[in-house]
């Protein structure tokens, strides 16, 4: 009898052991633990520490408070100007109500589905009503304001905030990018013709320019040479008729030896003349 009493003693206590061992449990610090009785959801531990629930009735399922990162594929969206880029986001969030998030998603993964799905969406309607030169300036910032409050508003039944929406890349398609650097070509070859074309016509026009002043230099610089020269002339008469009228055989002399110089330097070797000629008068009677 005893021994049977020591045995039913025994396994009373193995049996309260396990039960006391499996009512025990541990919430640590950056955790969060949900209880379900048989399934439905009766409690939520956020507080670290030991905890105790029902043996084999209470079922504790823990989850991380830690960020959770999301990284979608790219997405075509059609802007505001309908311009098509292709954005690249990133995203991270956190479980702030395990019972919600239990009864939406469960998983991690299947919360990242479906907050995925959630951030395309709120990027088609955001950027929607943005237009590219927008998106590209400053105030980019704010555009990812707008999104980061749709998409938290939209996923806090899920049972998580969304920390973070950030586009890490907007480019535009392959396409779009040739055919815009097209176009920027053929509008720079555009520019460079008109340019070419203008600086063209400066050119004959300072080239006109320069003839003009040229030709007005050149005219009134050979006026005044002639106005020289005929003054040069004038002066040299006058000294020549002053010398004349001193000496009026010499400088006759003189004249009919330049006329032989100058005549005869260009004349042909023989010369048929008369011995009356008037050009050989001095050669017949010499010097006076």
């Amino acid at each position: 009898m005893r021994r049977l009493l020591a045995r039913a003693a025994a396994i009373l206590g193995i049996v309260a052991a396990a039960a006391l061992y499996s009512s025990c449990y541990v919430v640590s610090e950056g955790q969060q633990a949900l209880i379900t009785q048989f399934g439905r959801p009766v409690g939520v531990e956020t507080e670290p520490g030991l905890k105790f629930a029902w043996p084999f009735v209470d079922t504790v399922t823990w989850y991380d408070t830690a960020l959770h990162a999301i990284e979608p594929p790219t997405d075509l969206i059609i802007l505001g100007d309908q311009k098509r880029v292709e954005i690249d986001t990133y995203s991270q969030f956190r479980i702030v109500d395990p019972l919600r998030f239990s009864q939406s998603v469960r998983t991690i993964d299947e919360a990242r589905s479906r907050l995925t799905q959630i951030i395309s969406s709120s990027l088609r309607r955001v950027l929607g009503a943005v237009t590219l030169p927008a998106l590209l300036s400053t105030q980019r910032d704010a555009i990812i304001g707008d999104i980061r409050q749709d998409v938290a508003a939209t996923a806090r039944p899920l049972g998580v905030e969304i920390v973070e929406v950030r586009i890490r890349r907007a480019d535009l398609p392959p396409e779009t990018s040739q055919a815009i650097y097209d176009r920027m070509t053929s509008e720079r070859r555009r520019e460079a013709t008109e340019l070419r074309a203008q600086g063209f016509e400066w050119a004959q026009e300072i080239e006109a320019k320069a003839d003009r002043e040229r030709s007005v230099i050149l005219a009134e610089a050979q006026l005044k040479a002639r106005i020289a020269r005929s003054e040069g002339d004038a002066e040299a008469s006058r000294l020549f008729a002053d010398a004349f009228g001193q000496n009026v055989k010499f400088f006759t002399f003189y004249r009919a030896m330049e006329s032989y110089r100058h005549a005869l330097a260009d004349s042909t070797p023989m010369l048929v003349l008369t011995p009356q000629s008037e050009l050989l008068k001095f050669f017949n009677a010499g010097t006076p």
